[in-house]
């Protein structure tokens, strides 16, 4: 292979010298059509494109009736951007040979070039009724690269749509088809053409793999499995499939399953972080954090800088109670990323169960500056200041909760709470009425952050009161 190799670039190095002889008007050689293709490519692959073209356009002089190298010619100009002189030197071509595939793929994508969609369809429509069995096929392959260099997706889909019409087992098509089909949602048309090509092939298992794919696509999880299943038992070792199938499953929330697939799937292939955080979401879902947290090891091993899974692996800490070493797992993922709400909102829930208050505050008035419209963020901040005691900033942090969250009842409790917890009674006493009024289903959480209220006479008559009108 390497002499091959040796002698190929030998010769062609050979070619090169006397194409520079011929052109400096040197006598005494001959290059064939064949020879000048070389040398062309030569300089197109070094992307020395200007060499390309006075190479091209020196060998039509030499061969004035080659529609081959007039096609090259073209190919160099396109490549220049010259679109309509390629677009002449084609039709040159065109009149010599009819028959080359390369005119046509050329002429299309000039019509992309200059804006003429419909020009290129009607070109597109004209070649193919020239052209049938294996050139018929290439033609439309060289067709659905052109159309993807020119972002016209929906024609790629149709062109490797028609090539299976064409030839249903190619296997090419197959693959290209499942892309394209979820690229452009084409779920439905896909489905019908891999049922007619199973009912033809039954035994195709690509062709049972695109169709759960389409299946999938259209959020049919079932049927998606169904026709996994199926590749499966015609192709045991079909890696994708149980890839696919997995997730199918997770999404069915059929997580063991779902693992049973995926665990396929690391026996199949080669260690990816995808399918081990994969396994780890689906023990998070079953309550087993030990098991999740070695899936996401596994993932951290092979993805070391993925923030995201070293704040999964502090979860699996957190659901456990292991408080310091899931403020050690969220703290790797907060070099990267320290301003990030949800590790911000770990951290600082973890801190507040080690009663590291000022760590815990520090990281949750973080959140809630970066995300000042949710909630969530408030209410944590909120409580930790319950939990540590800070009711004057409980207080005023319920005020600017309720102005940032277009007055969400909840505040108030918290605001009522505070107050409460400062002997402002009278103050509580009308903001705990309100708050109850417009939302009596919320204050149990009032309850949560100020137990004490049941050692008060005056709260419990007025909660009594409140439940004996709803009843």
């Amino acid at each position: 292979m390497r002499e091959q190799f040796s002698e190929d670039k030998e010769n062609l190095d050979e070619l090169i010298a006397l194409y520079e002889q011929l052109r400096r008007g040197g006598g005494g050689g001959y290059l064939e059509e064949d020879s000048f293709e070389r040398i062309i490519l030569y300089f197109q692959d070094k992307e020395e494109l200007p060499q390309a073209l006075e190479a091209a356009r020196f060998a039509v002089d030499r061969h004035p009736y080659s529609a081959m190298l007039k096609i090259k010619l073209a190919d160099v100009l396109i490549q220049l951007r010259k679109f309509r002189e390629a677009d002449k030197v084609l039709e040159e071509a065109s009149v010599l040979d009819t028959r080359d595939i390369n005119l046509y793929i050329l002429q299309l994508e000039i019509c992309l070039a200059l804006g003429k969609p419909k020009q290129a369809l009607a070109l597109r429509d004209e070649a193919l009724s020239l052209f049938e069995g294996e050139e018929r096929l290439e033609l439309l392959f060289e067709m659905a690269d052109v159309f993807d260099d020119y972002e016209e997706y929906e024609h790629v889909f149709e062109c490797i749509r028609d090539v299976l019409r064409t030839e249903p087992t190619n296997e090419e098509a197959l693959y290209k088809i499942c892309f394209w089909t979820d690229f452009t949602g084409h779920n439905e048309e896909s489905i019908q053409l891999h049922t007619e090509i199973i009912n033809e092939h039954p035994y195709c298992e690509l062709a049972w793999f695109n169709l759960g794919a389409a299946y999938q696509g259209l959020k049919l999880y079932e049927k998606a499995i169904d026709a996994y299943q199926y590749a499966i038992v015609i192709e045991e070792k079909f890696d994708y499939a149980y890839r696919n199938m997995g997730d199918a499953l997770i999404r069915l929330r059929r997580f063991r399953e779902a693992l049973e697939a995926l665990e396929r799937v690391t026996e199949l292939t080669k260690p990816e972080d995808v399918i081990f955080e994969a396994m780890g979401y689906c023990y998070e879902r079953l309550k087993q954090p030990a098991q999740a947290r070695s899936q996401y090891r596994k993932a951290v091993h092979l993805r070391p800088d993925d923030s995201l899974l070293h704040y999964k692996i502090a979860v699996t800490y957190q659901a456990e109670g292991q408080w310091e070493k899931a403020i050690q797992q969220v703290e790797n993922a907060l070099k990267r990323f320290p301003r990030h709400p949800d590790y911000n909102k770990l951290a600082g829930a973890c801190h507040a169960r080690l009663r590291q208050w000022q760590q815990a505050i520090d990281h949750l008035a973080l959140v809630v500056r970066l995300r000042p419209k949710t909630a969530a963020g408030w209410e944590a901040l909120i409580k930790c200041l319950f939990d540590a005691g800070e009711y004057q900033e409980a207080y005023k942090q319920s005020v600017r909760a309720l102005g940032f969250t277009g007055g969400k009842t909840l505040f108030m409790y918290y605001q009522a709470a505070a107050c409460f917890a400062l002997s402002e009674q009278t103050e509580g006493l009308t903001l705990l009425e309100l708050a109850i009024t417009t939302s009596p289903n919320l204050l149990k959480r009032f309850m949560e952050v100020y137990p004490e209220a049941l050692q008060h006479r005056t709260l419990v008559d007025l909660i009594a009161k409140y439940k004996r009108r709803r009843s």
